[in-house]
Formats: structure tokens, sequence, C-alpha cells
């Protein structure tokens, strides 16, 4: 195929388009608006599934890499209640098929897999039109264009892409995370973080929750979750986190200390992360020369684990697509005919779960689907 390939974004699905295509000898140039792989954090641990993530992984011919990466032992999760009294508690499986990884390694050995030059950082998108003979021109932020055959567009919840295909926007989904974090020891921590076991912590209650992951460095980090409107939310002041974090605290008002100290001594930047959605079953007629993966596709909450698993298996499988087709638009088809199902069904699980974690029978309801998966 002699095209010229842009893809917009350096997640994991973009990487992983973009590694899988030059295994087979097809290059395409990601365009990025992040300053270098180390602006920012990367977020915390991924579960990364067999049916998905490790497909996507093996055509990506990293898979041994990855399973260098992999933190055994962190997959143990417990559910309590507000007073902190144990309902769940399952132990880490050596065995298990979705081992855990940290975001930030993994896309470090996506990135570092790739060829010198093939992402070009601090290249924000801010348009793209037809060109008239075909094809797109992007424009940046800093003035540069670029001309490309085929956009793809895996630039995330905000995707300056999807407006080619569709005018869907992501919609609030009515609950709110706030990122926190234990980063240093101390006496008066210590049992907080032995309340968490070796894995997740799951402390939840209908509208709300705290959720904190015990790292294998001790570090703890997590977030706690509201069922807030979104106006509310933003109107805590975080200016002074430390007073920010005690408004957050008083929602949790009866609540264990145990738990509450997670938010009251966080020492973490206190992000607030509205928790947005694409609609479930979300689809477009095909567009010549232009289409999406991963968040971008189908945006949806964290509680499916799907998110970044359905990023790489998308990623790998329009590559898989693009190598096997002489014709873009043939590949570009046979590619949404496959996404737009699986997809679907991922993101009505999730939506599923998001209720199931903080509708009105938590934390029981939590319970039944950890023993019933």
């Amino acid at each position: 195929m002699h095209k010229t390939i842009a893809v917009i974004g350096a997640g994991l699905g973009g990487l992983t388009l973009a590694r899988v295509l030059q295994t087979h000898g097809i290059s395409a140039t990601i365009y990025e608006a992040e300053t270098s792989a180390t602006s920012r954090t990367q977020g915390g641990l991924l579960d990364i599934h067999e049916e998905t993530g490790q497909v996507a992984l093996r055509a990506a011919g990293l898979y041994d890499e990855f399973l260098a990466l992999v933190r055994p032992g962190e997959d143990a999760k417990r559910v309590v209640d507000r007073h902190g009294t144990i309902l769940f508690d399952r132990p880490a499986d050596p065995a298990s098929t979705r081992p855990e990884v940290d975001r930030g390694d993994l896309r470090r050995l996506l990135t570092d897999s790739l060829a010198p030059g093939t992402i070009r950082w601090g290249h924000r998108l801010v348009s793209v039109r037809h060109r008239p003979e075909g094809g797109y021109v992007l424009a940046f932020a800093d003035g540069s264009t670029a001309d490309a055959d085929v956009v793809i567009g895996a630039d995330g919840a905000w995707s300056k892409v999807r407006p080619l295909l569709t005018p869907a926007r992501p919609l609030y989904s009515g609950t709110c995370f706030v990122e926190i974090a234990l980063t240093s020891g101390g006496r008066n921590r210590r049992a907080s973080v032995a309340a968490i076991g070796s894995g997740t912590l799951m402390a939840v209650a209908p509208g709300q929750g705290i959720i904190a992951h015990r790292c294998a460095d001790g570090q703890v980090r997590g977030y706690v979750a509201l069922n807030r409107p979104e106006e509310w939310v933003r109107s805590i002041d975080f200016a002074d986190p430390a007073a920010g974090l005690g408004r957050l605290a008083e929602e949790f008002d009866g609540w264990s200390p145990l738990l509450t100290a997670f938010v009251t001594q966080s020492d973490a930047e206190p992000w607030l992360r509205p928790i947005h959605a694409l609609p479930v079953g979300l689809t477009w007629d095909r567009v010549p020369a232009v289409t999406l993966v991963g968040d971008a596709a189908h945006l949806m909450s964290p509680f499916a684990g799907e998110g970044a698993n359905l990023a790489m298996f998308d990623g790998a499988d329009l590559a898989g697509e693009l190598i096997g087709q002489r014709d873009a638009e043939v590949a570009l088809g046979a590619y949404e005919e496959r996404l737009f199902p699986r997809s679907a069904d991922a993101a009505a699980r999730s939506a599923r779960n998001l209720e199931t974690f903080f509708g009105p029978e938590a934390p029981q309801s939590v319970v039944t689907l950890f023993d019933h998966p």
C-alpha cells in the first residue's frame, strides 16, 4: 500500500497501529500534542485482557517484552462498605489471564519499539480539511501543516478527527473522579494502607466511593468517585489542595476514618476527572480515507476495563486490514464492520457496571459482580 498514513495521537491505540504497520514494512507518522513521552504521567495500572490487549501485543511482536513488565500479585480485590467492613476479598491469582501492567511502562514499550522519527511530538492538531484531489490537510497549533492520504483519529475523548465522521460528542455520565494518592510513608497512614489488602480496595456506596490501589513500590493510587452534577464538582476550589480535599471528605461524613484518610491525607495533585462517554452503539457512515480507534471511536467509563484493551486491539485490527488490502477504502470499511459491534458490547457493559458500582444497591451489587462476572 503506497499511501501516506497520519495517525493523530500517541496513545496506546495509535502506537499499536503504527507498530504493527511498521513490522510489515508500512510507514505511518504519529502526530502527538504532548511535547515528549515524559511530559505527563500516564496513570495507574491496566489489566491486559487475553482476548483483546494481549492479541494486539502479539500482533505487534511485543508479547514477551510485555510479560517482563507484568506486576504479579496486584490483581487482588477487596470490597468494603462505608464502615470498612470487608464484604469480598479475593487474593491475587498468579495464573491470571488478565495480568496487571503500569500504563506508563506499556506506553514506553510501544513508543520505544517504533522507528526513530515516527512520532512528531508537540504537534497539536487544530483542524483537518479535505484536499480536492483526495486525502486531507492537517493543520497544527504551531502553524505547521501536513498532507495525508489516510487519517486515523487516535486522539481520545475530544478527538479533532471525529467530527469528520459524526457530530456525536461525549456526554457527562453523572460520575466524577478526583485523583488521590499516598506517595510517602507515615505511621498515621499504615492502618489505612493495610486496609487495602494487597491489590485494590473498593469502598462504595450509592452515589459515591473511594477506590485505592496498593502498588508494589509501596505507593497508593486511586480516586474519589461522586455522583454529582459536573458544575457542583467543579465548584470545589483545589487551589489549596488540602482545603479542596477536606471539602470532598465532608461528602463522606460517617465513613470510617481509615477510608476518609485516603482523601484527607492524599499528597497527589487532586485532578478532576469527570467521566464522559460516547453514546452506546455509536456508528457512522463510511467517509473516504478516515476512521477512528480507541476512545475517539468508543469512549466509555472505565468500569469494564476495556478502554486501553480495545484501543490496542483496534490499532492492531486496523493495521491488519491495511496490510492485507491494496485498497485502503476496503480495509477501512472491513475494520469498521467489526469495530461497531465489539465497541457497542463493551460500552453497554461499561455503562451497566458504572451503575453497579454507584447505584442504589452498592456495595452488595459490586460483590455480586465479582462473585458472578
